[in-house]
């Protein structure tokens, strides 16, 4: 195996080198001069010319086109590469099987362009507008894509290995068989993009906006999509498995946001949040989820919760987090209801607590599952706590901790297994059968 690693390896940084030797050696020839020449006369001169000369090599290797006015130009087939080509005006030109290997393309204009099995492999197109430009087949490899706008753009099988794509926008684009493996997409936007069948194997798509995009039998593994915005996103048959999926948005509503750590799982809180029949059904089930309520907003707050989130994924548990601060959903207290009532148990940070009364009020009294408060030393739970531990016996006993530190060293002792068996308890109770008694004891 790993001579054949080796192998690969040497390989891979030979065929480096010839591209690097070869590109050496086009910039060093210049391009034919009386085809320039035609070129600069006009985009009507030069197009009749390539009608007469179907069949003529077009070479305009290190030409220099710095803003130039080539829209609707036929540059089928040309050799382009390292040529200057920034600031152009290259509007539904026609560049397919063009080499462009090379070139500097910064800022181009290349709307509606014509790419098809284009060489643009190392180019430089650093904000160039490439919208709805049809990129089948395109080679993109180690190219300066950042800032590119791809929007509404044809991408299938394009070939983005290597490629700088940062700050570059795919809004609406087609992406099916776009190889993407390995690629740095960092805050990258994918609003509504299609990328089925897509090789996205360890890329970084953290940050992302995957918000309607299409993940169908998308190739994800060692991929990473943690704190993405995933609402509306279609999952099917995924190949692999991510890497890391924390914190996922599933909201639009960033002021309320719920975040969950499984974009499958997403999709299933998704639907059951607005699916009411499928809500009623699975509202009598429970999963590995775990709710976790407390004020986020506060930094001092935020901090112990997100370590509590972050431990609780060890013990193979889901948690949702979702931020109350600011409750002015109308649907507010169906929400709460809803994803307590698909929970394992609920964990209910009550230190200097604004919305945990009226959280606890919605979701204690309708649901029988384990509810572990929580508070830091110096605090005091408020009145209503009291009345709830005593109504309710699926309400536990308060967990006073000193810092975020102890409270992650007891998690599993004081908060899950006395969860789990508190569960199993309730459990068992719900399963009794009625107790029915004969009308005849009572006759005389």
């Amino acid at each position: 195996m790993k001579l054949f690693e080796n192998l690969f390896r040497k390989k891979t940084q030979t065929e480096t080198k010839e591209t690097f030797h070869q590109l050496s050696l086009d910039k060093n020839r210049m391009a034919n001069t009386e085809q320039l020449e035609v070129l600069k006369s006009g985009v009507e001169a030069w197009n009749r010319w390539r009608e007469k000369n179907p069949d003529v090599k077009i070479d305009l290797r290190n030409a220099d086109l710095e803003n130039a006015k080539l829209k609707a130009a036929n540059l089928g087939g040309a050799n382009l590469s390292g040529a200057n080509l920034s600031a152009a005006n290259l509007e539904r030109a026609d560049l397919r099987e063009a080499n462009l290997s090379g070139g500097n393309l910064r800022k181009a204009y290349l709307y509606g362009a014509r790419l098809r099995s284009a060489n643009l492999e190392r180019a430089d197109l650093g904000g160039a507008n490439l919208m709805r430009a049809n990129l089948w087949d395109v080679n993109l490899r180690g190219a300066d894509l950042g800032g590119v706008d791809f929007w509404d753009a044809d991408l299938e099988r394009a070939d983005l290995r290597g490629a700088n794509l940062i700050g570059a926008s795919f809004g609406d684009a087609r992406l099916p068989q776009a190889n993407l493996a390995g690629a740095y997409l960092k805050g990258v936007s994918f609003h509504g993009a299609d990328l089925s069948h897509a090789d996205l194997s360890g890329a970084d798509l953290s940050n992302t906006v995957l918000i309607n995009a299409n993940f169908l039998r998308t190739k994800v593994d060692g991929a990473n999509i943690s704190n993405s915005k995933i609402y509306g996103v279609n999952v099917w048959d995924l190949e692999g498995e991510f890497k890391e999926q924390n914190q996922l948005i599933i909201t639009l509503d960033e002021t309320s946001a719920i975040t969950v750590d499984n974009i499958k799982v997403a999709q299933f809180i998704y639907l059951i949040l607005n699916n009411k029949e499928v809500r009623d059904v699975l509202n009598t089930l429970t999963s590995k989820t775990v709710l976790i309520l407390g004020r986020f907003a506060l930094p001092e707050r935020k901090v112990v919760l997100d370590a509590l989130r972050n431990k609780l994924r060890e013990y193979d548990l889901l948690p949702i987090v979702f931020d109350f601060e600011r409750p002015d959903d109308k649907d507010f207290t169906e929400t709460i209801k809803t994803l307590a009532g698909m929970c394992y148990f609920v964990i209910a940070d009550v230190t200097n607590p604004k919305s945990s009364p009226l959280e606890l009020q919605a979701t204690v009294p309708d649901y029988q599952i384990p509810f572990v408060p929580i508070i830091q030393e110096g605090e005091s739970p408020f009145a209503m706590m009291v009345d709830l531990q005593k109504k309710y016996d699926w309400v536990l006993d308060t967990i006073s901790y000193k810092d975020g530190d102890q409270l992650i060293r007891i998690l599993k002792k004081g908060i899950i297994d006395r969860a789990m068996q508190k569960h199993d308890e309730l459990r068992l109770i719900k399963a009794q059968m009625p107790t029915v008694i004969s009308a005849s004891q009572f006759e005389e």
